[in-house]
């Protein structure tokens, strides 16, 4: 039998509207007990946590491994690193990966490396066609047995019959779609909002209606199949609007924003920043106050990293030659923290938009302190001030458009089913 406690921390869990200066106590990767310590309890290790916080693992809903088939730029060893030492604990991996994670022995093989490398619990997503060419249906049935959390195409499907067969399949298999929406004759290579900005920068862009013009043909066969679906990243705020107004009609839909989308706008290309080239593009001032907005009034459920890590090389071509995509692990925690000061929301608040929120996304058993739950958990210094640099960014790849930023808030220890497996160098070098 294995025994920790967690003393003296500010334990906040937005699951159970919990925020108390307290103790946990855990036993054989569980939580015990919180406040009390159990009847002749003897921990093997003791950690203080004095000034700081302590609250579930965070749950990442997108990000890229890179393993298998683009190793150069991350591997699963590499990125659940980089997501540990973000105070991530659950992490969904989407199927565009190479070989595709349309087989049970793709999914296979990034379970077991996953498991090998022990930093971070990963639940990949299917594709929901064979080879995400929006043709025929992968299987579904098989790729849920051998642990696919959900499905995806990631790629539009042209073909609305498809797309309508892929949605009822997924609704008999009781997995839930998890939804890119782009239209792919309004969408170009660009990587920039249609606006002023592209016309001024002479490149081509992409115009508000490529997402809500497939937001609203999905929301349709939603209706009409009633399966489960999420929308991932959205980035406008009329399409927000859409989904808000379906999820008051009862739909079963939920949508998520990435963490760069409400910091960042296409006014930070002025300079064709390839660092801000990223699919969906940044959107305009207005839309960044929409996505903001719907996390409070409806509409946005849960924000993640949409972590995407590339070698140098990929992001020095010309603006829309370059790859889309922000390393997004090592901000994630420090971005809702600066969002939750900039908005003044409360933490119990922004915490739950990367707690147990995406834990009701994913249905999962997670991101929450409950007696008896996994104990996946981070503790974090909200008052440590850092800047981002590459030397300190822990992901393979360090295309980050916050690279010089100062940020505030850092994880300090990093626990997964009661087992730490991040510390921070400060805490290593103090003890």
């Amino acid at each position: 039998m294995t025994t920790l406690s967690i003393l003296g921390g500010r334990v906040i869990d937005p699951a159970s509207n919990l925020d108390l200066v307290t103790d946990l106590y855990i036993v054989d990767g569980k939580i015990l007990s919180i406040g009390t310590p159990p009847a002749n309890f003897s921990a093997e290790r003791q950690i203080d946590a004095k000034n700081q916080i302590v609250c579930p693992g965070l749950i990442d809903l997108s990000v890229r491994l890179r393993e298998p088939g683009a190793e150069h730029k991350g591997t699963i060893k590499s990125e659940t690193h980089a997501a540990a030492a973000g105070g991530i604990t659950t992490l969904c991996c989407p199927p565009d990966t190479n070989p595709i994670i349309d087989t049970p022995a793709v999914v296979e093989h990034l379970s077991h490396r996953a498991i090998d490398a022990g930093m971070a619990k990963v639940l990949p997503l299917a594709a929901l066609t064979q080879g995400l060419k929006g043709e025929h249906l992968a299987e579904l049935g098989h790729l849920k047995k051998n642990g696919c959390i959900g499905v995806s195409n990631v790629q539009p499907i042209i073909n609305t019959n498809v797309l309508r067969h892929a949605l009822e399949y997924a609704a008999n298999c009781e997995l839930k779609v998890f939804i890119y929406a782009q239209d792919p004759w309004l969408t170009c290579d660009g990587g920039i909002h249609e606006g002023a900005i592209s016309t001024r920068l002479g490149l081509y862009g992409i115009p508000e209606i490529a997402e809500t013009i497939e937001v609203a043909r999905h929301l349709f066969l939603i209706e009409m199949t009633g399966v489960q679906a999420h929308f991932c990243r959205l980035s406008t705020a009329r399409a927000v609007d859409m989904v808000k107004q379906a999820q008051a009609k009862g739909l079963p839909v939920t949508a998520d924003v990435s963490a760069h989308h409400l910091f960042l706008t296409d006014v930070d290309i002025s300079d064709y920043s390839s660092q801000c080239h990223v699919n969906p593009p940044l959107r305009s001032e207005h839309d960044k106050k929409g996505l903001r907005e719907g996390l409070i009034q409806g509409g946005i459920n849960a924000v993640c990293s949409d972590h995407q890590p590339h070698e140098t090389d990929a992001k020095l071509s010309p603006f829309a030659m370059t790859a889309p995509g922000i390393s997004g692990l090592d901000t994630l925690l420090s971005l809702i923290l600066s969002l939750a000061e900039e908005m003044q929301i409360d933490l119990m608040t922004v915490l739950g938009y990367v707690t147990y929120q995406p834990a009701k996304i994913l249905d999962i058993d997670a991101g929450t302190l409950a007696i008896g739950n996994a104990a996946d958990i981070v503790i974090f210094d909200p008052s440590h001030h850092w800047i981002l640099s590459e030397d300190n960014m822990h992901s393979l790849g360090h295309n980050s458009p916050f690279l010089g930023r100062k940020f505030k808030g850092k994880v300090m220890y990093t626990l997964i089913n009661g087992q730490v497996v991040y510390t921070h160098s400060k805490v290593k070098s103090e003890k």
